[in-house]
């Protein structure tokens, strides 16, 4: 593609994103940042949290990732469903009643602020690698197509990025990421369209016929019973109901786009509208990796295959072909797509850093400060230069950054999960100050029991970490518990 249309298209794509910033800070208090002055229409939510669950991840890794894995991830989708359910009905309805800005103050009013800080700290570490990982694969796209061809580096590349964010969300916070997560979702699901568009035509199919030469394809094996396969029904499936409680429920990130939302009720809406839309689009970017693999076989492309017959690099199909081998106006969508995915990847989550740790370790909402704003953008550009260090330190990875996602997930939510599920179903009372030490046993143990059982037994517990971690958590807690 045209270098010249290319930083066009960056250009007006941001132009756009100022000129809602601009619309969106107007009156702003010092709340707004962190709750949107609780006013957020809640299908507004519902469909710009679509491209925050997306992301660079799913836009680009999981059409890659069904040349490895065939259509197993769905199993894991399956049980979001499920775990979406639990959000919507016991979690949202509590997080209101409490009327909270961080979700885990809800830990320092069940056990104690030990527990709280170990909650919000392990939320830290969570989404600053979750955050990077997603922005890393986006950023390495736009090296790629553009950044590499005019002579920068890929650290000034993620630096541009970074501060193209902070300009147009520093001000008014979830606010404006309500309004213009909107706008990168619709760039998202148009970037896909557009390109099965193009495949189509060019591999000269009706819809019809693509539809059943996807259905029949190898490719589209969606149920695995082989019970030592990471990708084994039972295991996918469970794993899915807990990681889309831990990594939305009990995400700040997430939930703090749907406590901005005006009632329970509104709240509750946004998460089934997000949770079902967000499914069939999984399930449809999936279905495009097929495509794509079908494509990639008819013009004869090659792809690198590993010495064990695994493809690698599955992450380069969809924007190899999408940028080199299709029409140009596919080229174009594809490139707005990933620009939406870098920054969607990323403005929320710093948002949800910052508010998470501005309330939970410096106590802003318990104490006067003379310039709260000051406050929140020295944390919020503590925050960015995190993530900058952390997608420099992945830089060289390779394979499908999906799986390395929901991989590190497991051990990093797990406290969480555990610590949640065991204040909201037990009474039992704890000894705050060893929950710190029990959060940071449970994911060594997973860790040692994963390569035991790898090892031993050729077992892989595949995304079924989290709930081995949360259990071991679980029982960790009943171990301190205090003498009545």
């Amino acid at each position: 593609m045209d270098l010249t249309l290319i930083f066009f298209v960056i250009l007006c794509y941001f132009l756009v994103l100022m000129a809602i910033s601009y619309v969106t800070s107007r009156h702003s208090g010092d709340e707004t940042y962190f709750t949107g002055d609780r006013q957020s229409p809640w299908f507004l939510v519902a469909f710009g949290m679509i491209g925050a669950g997306l992301s660079g991840v799913t836009y680009v890794s999981l059409p890659g990732m069904v040349g490895n894995n065939n259509f197993h991830f769905f199993q894991f989708i399956l049980g979001n469903v499920v775990g979406y359910l639990f959000i919507t009905f016991v979690l949202i309805p509590l997080y209101y009643r409490l009327r909270l800005v961080s979700i885990y103050s809800y830990l320092r009013e069940r056990f104690g602020n030990r527990a709280y800080k170990t909650g919000s700290l392990f939320f830290l570490i969570s989404q600053s690698f979750g955050t990077s990982l997603r922005l890393l694969l986006a950023a390495k796209i736009l090296q790629f197509v553009f950044f590499e061809k005019i002579g920068s580096p890929f650290p000034i590349t993620v630096i541009v990025i970074l501060l193209m964010v902070w300009l147009y969300s520093y001000k008014s916070g979830i606010k404006t990421i309500v309004w213009t997560d909107t706008l990168q979702t619709i760039f998202l699901i148009l970037g896909a369209l557009i390109t099965c568009y193009y495949v189509i035509t060019s591999l000269n199919l009706t819809l019809t016929a693509s539809i059943n030469e996807m259905v029949n394809h190898p490719y589209f094996d969606v149920f695995n019973w082989e019970p030592k396969s990471d990708n084994n029904f039972f295991k996918q499936f469970i794993a899915g109901i807990l990681v889309a409680i831990a990594m939305i429920g009990l995400d700040q990130n997430m939930m703090q786009k749907t406590l901005s939302c005006r009632n329970v009720w509104e709240a509750q809406k946004n998460t089934l509208s997000y949770s079902s839309i967000l499914a069939v689009t999984q399930f449809l970017f999936m279905g495009l990796g097929i495509l794509l693999y079908i494509y990639a076989e008819h013009i004869r492309l090659e792809l690198p295959v590993a010495a064990n017959g695994t493809l690698l690099d599955t992450d380069t199909l969809f924007p190899n072909i999408a940028l080199n081998h299709l029409n140009p106006m596919a080229g174009i969508f594809f490139l707005l797509g990933i620009i939406a995915a870098s920054f969607s990847s990323v403005d929320s989550a710093l948002t949800a850093l910052t508010t998470s740790f501005t309330y939970d370790f410096l106590d802003i909402s318990n104490k006067t400060v003379k310039n709260p704003k000051r406050i929140k953008n020295i944390v919020l550009f503590g925050f960015s230069i995190l993530v900058f260090g952390i997608i420099m330190l992945f830089s060289s990875s390779r394979g499908d950054v999906i799986s390395l996602i929901f991989n590190v997930a497991g051990y990093t939510y797990g406290p969480l999960l555990g610590l949640y599920v065991f204040g909201m179903f037990t009474t039992i009372k704890i000894k705050d100050q060893v929950v710190p030490i029990i959060c940071i046993l449970a994911p060594i143990a997973t860790y040692l029991l994963s390569l035991f059982l790898k090892d031993t037994y050729d077992f892989d517990m595949g995304f079924i970490n989290i709930a081995v971690n949360g259990g071991l958590t679980f029982l960790g807690l009943i171990l301190i518990k205090r003498k009545k």
